[in-house]
């Protein structure tokens, strides 16, 4: 063979190769983060996560499955849903109820990949068994802890704290729940997450392909980032607050804030300037966390890895940041159940697309593995989402599901058990949800909002709804994912 034949076949056969080469795979999780980004048109400083929704598609209607850490973790982590898991409550390792179910990272490893963690991506602090260590192909880095000991570690005495209304609010472990002191990134958690995840990544890149799960534990309370990170906020510009209920709303829906106001019988309603002081806190950060993931891009960059690894990002579930008179998750709510969710993969078809499609978070493992060219995952509850990779106003489902029980935290009551479960469905234009008595099945409360003019949810239609049919289709929907007990 001559070498300008030779030459001619190499050619025509080396994109072929290349192209069919493993893609890597980055995870990056945020704790407690409702859509609060300046990709989703929200005032927050995220400069990072902006420019990596320039790269692929930004889903603006992407919902959890349960607004709370380990139900909704594990959800995503297994592509199950709770009622599949029968997962319910923060105290319960999905293994004690389904000791071989498949997860995420752990089908990659199976098919080849090195697997590793850095941060929090399993929720399990609450948990006997922690993290999940047949998933990884080493141990896990700073993945279980307590919010509370994120205090920061320097050298030396800390500086100044400049937090000023934090007194009369539940105390966070060590931590107070404002706290804002001029220290390097790296003491605290998020930072040295990041850290670890940029050590890595040489290492990674050595062992062909890989799944690398970053996990950050912001914007998370207590609201103690770096005093940079608050110094970036005006705190009398950011959005203003309507802590009003929704007219009619049934009691069952809301809960007692207790994770950032304490418990009910010590309960003081926070300031004005409390109210103030932690909102601008969780912007801070959220800011904070997204610095964090613009160190691991630059390292990829750095490393030549952007163009052969999926990158995707995605919160736990979303936050009441005193809106509905509500602190925290654990409702079924919009603003609890509504996620960011960001995929970039390498080249992708329509780079900084919005897809106002219906998306789960169950469908990220079918996506991932969908993404990755690996054999299709068996008896997953989501969806691949590549169609809408490919054409941002397609649909793969036509609606999405979240449910949370009361009592709000069940394992933490005597019967250890919901006495009622609120099953709630998302459609283009309405939320349904009904609650349910757990034993019985009987339908005790309803709601409905019409998105259409009601985003903020502040008005209670069940009993009057202004269109009948799109009602009754949002019922239906939702009786058939969690049908009625006769």
């Amino acid at each position: 063979m001559n070498a300008r034949l030779f030459v001619l076949i190499l050619t025509a056969w080396l994109p072929g190769f290349l192209s069919a080469a493993p893609l890597n795979v980055v995870l990056f999780t945020a704790d407690d983060l409702r859509p609060e980004l300046g990709c989703y048109g929200s005032p927050a400083i995220t400069p990072n996560l902006d420019a990596l929704a320039a790269r692929g598609t930004t889903f603006t209607r992407a919902y959890c499955q349960q607004a709370v850490c380990n139900p909704s973790r594990s959800s995503m982590l297994t592509g199950l849903r709770p009622g599949t898991l029968g997962l319910y409550v923060n105290g319960t390792h999905f293994r004690e109820l389904k000791p071989d179910v498949m997860t995420l990272p752990l089908w990659f490893k199976e098919h080849g990949y090195t697997t590793r963690c850095s941060g929090k991506l399993f929720h399990n602090w609450h948990t006997n068994e922690k993290g999940d260590p047949r998933s990884w192909s080493a141990p896990e880095f700073l993945h279980y802890a307590n919010h509370g000991d994120d205090t920061p570690q320097v050298v030396g005495p800390l500086p100044e704290n400049h937090a000023r209304h934090s007194e009369g609010l539940r105390k966070y472990g060590s931590v107070g729940m404002c706290e804002c002191y001029d220290v390097p990134d790296e003491a605290y958690y998020d930072g040295r997450v990041a850290a670890e995840a940029v050590r890595l990544l040489p290492e990674l890149k050595e062992d062909g392909p890989f799944f690398l799960a970053v996990g950050f534990w912001k914007p998370h309370a207590p609201f103690n980032v770096p005093k940079k990170y608050w110094d970036l906020y005006d705190r009398a510009s950011l959005p203003p607050l309507n802590p009003d209920r929704p007219i009619d709303a049934p009691e069952i829906a809301f809960h007692q804030s207790t994770e950032i106001l304490g418990p009910p019988d010590k309960q003081t309603p926070p300031t004005p300037e409390q109210v103030a002081e932690m909102r601008h806190g969780y912007f801070a950060a959220v800011s904070y966390m997204d610095a964090q993931i613009g160190k691991v891009m630059a390292a990829l960059k750095e490393q030549g890895m952007l163009e052969n690894t999926v990158i995707l990002f995605w919160g736990d579930h979303g936050y009441h940041l005193g809106e509905h008179g509500l602190w925290a998750k654990t409702s079924n709510f919009e603003l609890d159940a509504r996620v960011p969710l960001i995929i970039a993969p390498p080249s992708a078809k329509h780079p900084g697309a919005k897809t106002a499609s219906l998306v789960e978070m169950i469908d990220i493992f079918p996506t991932l593995v969908d993404l990755a060219g690996l054999p299709a995952t068996p008896g997953l509850d989501g969806v691949s989402l590549v169609p809408l990779l490919n054409d941002p106003i397609a649909s793969v489902k036509p609606a999405a599901f979240t449910q949370h029980p009361r009592p709000t935290y069940p394992d933490r009551t005597p019967k250890g058990q919901p006495e009622v479960m609120g099953y709630s469905v998302r459609t283009a234009n309405w939320r349904y949800t009904e609650w349910r008595n757990w034993d019985s099945g009987s339908v005790e409360a309803s709601e409905l909002y019409d998105h259409r003019g009601d985003k903020p949810e502040l008005s209670n239609v069940a009993a009057t709804p202004p269109d009948q049919a799109a009602f009754e289709e949002a019922r239906k929907l939702l009786h058939g994912q969690f049908p009625l007990i006769h």
